[in-house]
């Protein structure tokens, strides 16, 4: 899977209406062929900063940035934000979470 984790700095007077206001783009991308995950967090460090954690099946990620949606997005969304998105992009030999073993949870 190509597994891509992004951070989005957003402008402190947009950050509380940022799901509001990338609702739209997330849907569109969730409801795509090839689509694993796209779930958006706040920082608990930086109020003003998204991070979205993303994933596709290898043959989707460029079906995802060729799409009308993305486009729109690449145009609606950069004034909202305070700088250029940063971003890690992996192709890994999964396609799902693995267990994080070392806390594992005992039957209770």
């Amino acid at each position: 899977m190509i597994f891509i984790t992004a951070k989005f700095r957003v402008r402190p007077e947009h950050a509380d209406d940022w799901p509001r206001i990338t609702a739209e783009f997330t849907e569109a991308t969730r409801a795509e062929p090839g689509c694993l995950w796209f779930d958006w967090s706040r920082s608990v460090a930086d109020p003003d900063e998204y991070v979205l954690v993303e994933a596709f099946h290898d043959d989707a990620a460029a079906a995802h940035v060729q799409s009308d949606h993305f486009r729109t997005a690449q145009q609606t969304l950069p004034p909202y934000l305070a700088e250029t998105p940063r971003i890690v992009n992996a192709t890994i030999p999964q396609d799902d979470w693995s267990e994080l073993g070392e806390m594992a949870v005992k039957d209770q």
